[in-house]
């Protein structure tokens, strides 16, 4: 993949804004509580990052297809670029104000929903289409490998020369992907007879993803994966850590063995293109519900780890599968319409996950969440793995005319000559 000039490019700057990212996060949250903050004002903080990016993905999508991917991640990575540069000026003093930090870590959030969909959407424009599986297998395991290392370098840069200096990197690592993405031709969606409003355009996206059964149903294991699994973890297992684990340094060798599961997984990925992607990514996922329950039964820190491990290996192997196969099989002038409607799914009810985990194991106990995660995210495969559309074959990539075989998991969106019309026979079966 590296041979290919224009993803050389944008992986080199991709991966440099990543590790930024990964660096400013931790600092941030040090440079809130050395300030005098405590949890309220780091809460009110990370709830002004995600609270834009949730309300702006589906606008985000029809930007990224009515202006091109392109251009719209250069528009975002431009105001986070400004934005990292704001918080490194104001947290060069003593006691940074809250509604300055408030209002440029939102700015922040804003476009990152700018960009998220468009990324999806820029993949197919910079690969081979024999190469795509890879390119986003690489993807994943740039996103893994700077989870790992960002915050260990920012801890010790945040320690020695402070947070100002490390979100003053961030700005610069923005930087670095605008002059990536600036090398790569422009994209563009394709020309309408008649544009559409941007409500409709909205429409146009949302007939895309719910006519392909297999990707809506995906989305919805997802959004209940994050509020009733993986949201409860992220809690609680500190928690868990700090009472019979050994603490920040136990919950960091999770977390880290995650991270390493997830680049073995990319790697183990390159090179395969399966002929049911979205079979091999659902089972994958079978393999999350095991940090919480390794946890949920009391067992030591070796096998919380290993069961992390395992869990970050099909962390990447679905997300390689899914990713791909969404971009194979969706038009490319919706795609980022798509893209922003399943990243929706994924971010929708994850805040409330996080704002409940902590009450209901108040209530109910830490090892009953966590168990009821476990078991939840392990009916929950079964029973997706029992729909017809999740196990059917997918059909050779879309021509660019949109001819091609039908694909057995896609009720036909709506048409000007009537609502749309369920195939008779399929592997999709009926409804959606």
């Amino acid at each position: 993949m590296l041979r290919e000039r224009g993803f050389r490019r944008f992986f080199i700057g991709y991966t440099t804004s990543l590790l930024g990212s990964s660096m400013a996060s931790l600092a941030l949250t040090f440079a809130v509580l050395q300030s005098g903050g405590g949890g309220a004002e780091l809460g009110g903080v990370m709830a002004a990052r995600i609270l834009p990016l949730v309300l702006l993905l589906l606008a985000a999508g029809v930007v990224g297809d009515r202006l091109g991917s392109r251009r719209v991640m250069l528009a975002a990575d431009s105001v986070r670029c400004l934005t990292q540069l704001g918080l490194a000026l104001v947290l060069m003093g003593t006691a940074p104000p809250l509604w300055a930090l408030l209002t440029l870590v939102a700015c922040w959030g804003a476009a990152e929903a700018l960009f998220t969909p468009s990324l999806g959407a820029l993949v197919p424009a910079i690969a081979r289409p024999e190469t795509l599986g890879d390119a986003n297998s690489m993807l994943g395991m740039a996103r893994s490998g700077t989870s790992i290392a960002g915050p260990a370098l920012a801890g010790l840069l945040t320690a020695t020369v402070g947070p100002s200096f490390v979100l003053g990197l961030d700005s610069a690592s923005y930087a670095a992907s605008i002059a990536a993405l600036l090398l790569l031709p422009r994209t563009a969606r394709a020309a309408r007879t008649k544009a559409p409003s941007f409500v409709g355009e909205l429409r146009e996206g949302w007939a895309e993803f719910t006519s392909r059964r297999w990707l809506w149903t995906s989305t919805l294991h997802g959004c209940l994966f994050n509020l009733l699994v993986w949201a409860p973890f992220l809690v609680l297992g500190p928690v868990v850590a700090q009472r019979r684990l050994g603490g920040a340094g136990a919950w960091g060798a999770v977390m880290t063995l995650y991270g390493a599961g997830a680049v073995a997984g990319g790697l183990a990925m390159l090179g395969r293109s399966p002929r049911r992607p979205v079979l091999i990514a659902t089972a994958a996922t079978a393999g999350w519900s095991l940090p919480s329950a390794a946890l949920a039964t009391g067992r030591p820190l070796a096998v919380v780890c290993a069961a992390a491990l395992v869990a970050g290996v099909g962390s990447a192997v679905c997300g390689t599968l899914y990713d791909t196969a969404t971009q194979r099989q969706v038009p490319p002038d919706a795609l980022a319409r798509v893209h922003a409607y399943d990243a929706f799914g994924a971010f929708a009810l994850g805040p409330l996950g996080l704002a409940a985990a902590g009450p209901v194991a108040a209530a109910l106990g830490t090892s009953a969440v966590l168990a009821f995660g476990a078991a939840w995210q392990t009916a929950a495969v079964l029973t997706v793995l029992a729909i017809p559309a999740i196990r059917a074959p997918l059909p050779p990539p879309r021509e660019p005319d949109g001819a091609g075989t039908p694909d057995p998991g896609r009720r036909q969106p709506p048409t000007a000559a009537g609502p749309a019309v369920q195939p008779g026979a399929g592997a999709g079966g009926g409804g959606g």
